[in-house]
Order: C-alpha cells, then structure tokens, then sequence
C-alpha cells in the first residue's frame, strides 16, 4: 500500500487540487505580532437579507423616509429599539453596527454566491478557473498567524439530510483554490480538539488527507486547461500539517481547559441532530476554537437554500425548505416570512452566545471579545432572488476593533450614487486597518465605472 508522500508523488495534481498549503504556511512562517491578535467571525446566511427587515423600528418621520427612499443617515442605537430578530444582542449595543448600503453586485447573487461574497468577484459557481483570488477570511488570517490558520464551519444539505465530514467549502485559500469546511460538529470537534481528545492520532491518519485523496481533482482528467502546480508544494503541506500537530501537543493543556461539549446526538454526523442543536454544537465548537488560539478566523456558513430545518421553533415537526419558504411558501399555518424571521432569531442567538461567552472570557486587562470582530450577512443580497444593490451587515465589534462605527446604525450612500460603497470597499477598510495597506481589494462595479464614480479604497470614515 502506498503512503501519502507516495501517493502525492506519484499523482499528477493540477490547480483544482484542494490546498492546504497556504494556511497552513502561515502559521509556519509566523510573524511577531504586537499585544493580542485580532479574531474575525464571518457568519454566512441564506435567503437574502431584505433591507426593511434590518431596519430600526423608532425611527424618527425624517429618518424613516430617508431609510425608505435610501438617503444617507445615522443615528445612535442607545436612542432606539432593535428589530424584533436582534434582541437577543440588546444589551451588546454598545458593541453593535447596523450597516445598511453597501452592495454586491460585483459578485454572484441570488441562490448561491459560493465564494464570490467574499472574494468580491464573479466566481462563476465556484469554478476552479472563476476563483480570481483569496477570500477576505483567509487574507485577515495571515495578518494573525494561528495553528489552522483559518477555520470554515457549514451546516448544509441536499434539502433532506446535511452534509457530512470534510467537503468542499465556500472560502478560497488563493486564487483557482477552494477551501475545505468541516460540515458536522463532530467532525470539527474531532479534527480541531485531537491534539487533547486522540493525542496517539497526531502522526496517524488523518481525514483530511483522506479527503485530499479522494477528490476528483486530483485525478489527471481535471487538467485540462490549468496550469499544473508543483508537486513540492504538496508535500510541504504534509509537513506543515505534522509541525502544526507537534505545537498543537504542546498547546494540549490549555486546549483541554476549553474543550467543548457537543453531546453525543451528534455522533456518526449527526442524522438525528435538529437544526437548532447543530446550530448551538458548531457554536460552541466555534467559540472553542477562538478561546484555545486554534485559530483568529473563522468563516461559517450557517445555511443555505438546501439546509434542511428540522426543529425550527414554531414548525418542530416540520421539514422546511429555506428555498421554498423564499418562494413564499408557508407550513402548518406559519406564514412564510414568520418562519424566515424564526430562523433569523435562531441565527443572532448563536451571534450572541458568541459574543457573550467571548466577553466572559479574559484577555489581557479585558476580554477575549475586545479583541474580535464578528459580521453577519447575507450570501446573495437583500432578498431571496438577490440582485446585490444591498447587502446589510449586523457587526459586533470588541471595544479594540480598530474601526470607528460601533453603537450606530448607519446607512450608506445608496448602488450608483456619489458616495456608494460596495463590499470591496469594506473589506478594504478591514485590511487597510489591520496592516494591509493593499489600495482596494475586490473587482469594481461595472455601473460605478460607467458613471465614473470613486470607487477605491476603505470607507475612510470607518478607520478610527
């Protein structure tokens, strides 16, 4: 029986391969970093975010017509009732931006974006040849080296039962590159904890090497067209996965202070796991993973059109289609729109189980959360068929984020007005105030240039 090294020898690989490399590099060429480093959450959701949704219900007559007709205004959160589906987060004010305006057109919308929301690009479904280049998630970790580097968590299905084990996922390590995810808990909570949890394991086989092994992309047949990458490249990430493994033994005790607990309905994937329990299982892996320095950033993908709902609160014994719910569909009485706006509490409760335990936790002479930044948004834009006009983000930011929006609600010049800004510009803005001075990062809006419109760069207002 071949080993790995002679298997990835002896197999041709081209750039569809799925890569390890860069991540895991990162961590091995870490670089000093001054005081604590910064931690990104990045929470996906299907189904759009309509505008009106995320809107404050106090607002003043002025602001309410300038939020209807999409002017430009802001005003204090102290001063105002959060949406029905944020208050769970109500006493984290304070720690909240509600940012209305920016667009995405620039990337994919309606159904799926895969990884074009965050590359800010056209993936062309994720195809190899359509992943322009790394996603915002993997360019922030290498500005805070960790273990894994970067960390994709996803509960998604085919409608009817969720995935399982090591997949494909929605991030891009580097251009013509697609991430991995774990997609159960137990999964996860098996290749992130094994350091504590299977400490004999470290050298023995791994089940992302056995995914590695068996995706398609390895075979010579998908070739065609790519440019072939060096098989040294390969067999560096092999050896980085074992010098990561040998500082994770070391890291073993402080890790078991903080191991997370799961239960045991998710053994074996989970097939009789409710959505709500998945929810809070990846939670609370999530959390784990930040405590123990695992890693600085995480991207999860909390559903998408064919996540299937079991359990959901108002509908338990239904089976609900988030995709049919987009198409205004109704179940057991519930009303479509009531049952998005149930998922949507269910999604800002793990939000804030986050940004609570995270809180509770010191760091420093304050707390781990000071120090973190998490943003939730939609996949495909402002509804369920997305154009990308809008896409509104919930931010909570730790009191040393450095960017200057926390405790506001904020709306943005609206898609092709002087002013605009898209999702480039924020993703600029978080890596011009992170230490990466790139100019912008993104592919422009074709209708902002055919107007001539500025662009470029961060929103410079936010920069603190």
């Amino acid at each position: 029986m071949k080993s790995r090294r002679d298997f990835l020898r002896s197999t041709i690989l081209g750039a569809g391969a799925l890569s390890l490399t860069p991540c895991l590099k990162s961590f091995a060429g870490e670089a000093a970093t001054s005081g604590f480093p910064k931690r990104f959450v990045f929470i996906r959701k299907s189904n759009g975010e309509r505008p009106n949704e995320v809107a404050l219900p106090t607002l003043s007559a002025k602001d309410k017509s300038s939020e209807e007709k999409k002017l430009p205004f802001e005003v204090d959160l102290r001063d105002h009732e959060l949406p029905l589906y944020l208050r769970a987060l109500e006493k984290h004010k304070s720690n909240m931006c509600i940012l209305q305006g920016l667009s995405c057109m620039m990337s994919e919308n309606g159904h799926y974006s895969f990884s074009s929301v965050m590359g800010a690009y056209k993936s062309n479904r994720n195809s190899l040849s359509g992943i322009k280049r790394a996603t915002i998630d993997f360019e922030l970790a290498k500005l805070f080296p960790s273990p894994f580097g970067h960390v994709e968590l996803s509960l998604t299905g085919d409608y009817s039962t969720f995935r399982t084990g090591i997949v494909s996922g929605y991030s891009a390590s580097a251009a013509h590159q697609r991430n991995y995810c774990y997609a159960d808990p137990q999964t996860a909570f098996n290749e992130l904890f094994r350091s504590v949890t299977n400490p004999g394991a470290v050298e023995s086989d791994n089940a992302m090497l056995k995914f590695l092994e068996s995706e398609e992309s390895f075979k010579a047949g998908i070739l065609q067209g790519y440019e072939k990458l060096k098989l040294s490249n390969h067999i560096d990430s092999i050896e980085a996965i074992q010098a990561r493994n040998q500082k994770l033994s070391k890291m073993a005790g402080s890790i078991a202070r903080h191991i997370p607990q799961i239960g045991k309905i998710h053994a074996d994937g989970g097939p009789n796991a409710s959505y709500p329990e998945k929810q809070e299982a990846m939670t609370e892996i999530l959390i784990a993973a930040l405590i123990t320095g695992l890693t600085n950033v995480v991207t999860y993908t909390i559903d998408e059109l064919s996540t299937p709902v079991r359990g959901l609160p108002g509908n338990e014994s239904d089976r609900i289609s988030i995709h049919a719910i987009g198409h205004n569909e109704s179940y057991s009485g519930v009303p479509a729109d009531k049952i998005r706006e149930n998922i949507r509490i269910g999604h800002i409760q793990q939000v804030a189980r986050i940004v609570e335990r995270l809180k509770a936790t010191p760091e420093g002479n304050g707390t781990l959360f000071d120090n973190t930044m998490i943003m939730y948004f939609p996949e495909g834009g402002e509804t369920h068929h997305g154009w990308g006009f809008e896409a509104p983000f919930v931010i909570m930011a730790g009191n040393n984020c450095k960017l200057d929006m926390a405790g506001r609600y904020i709306r943005l010049p609206y898609h092709g007005t002087e002013g605009h800004k898209t999702i480039g510009n924020w993703y600029t803005t978080l890596l011009n105030a992170h230490g990466n001075p790139i100019k912008h990062y993104g592919d422009f809006d074709l209708e902002m240039s055919r107007k001539k419109l500025d662009q470029a760069g961060p929103i410079k207002r936010f920069l603190a």
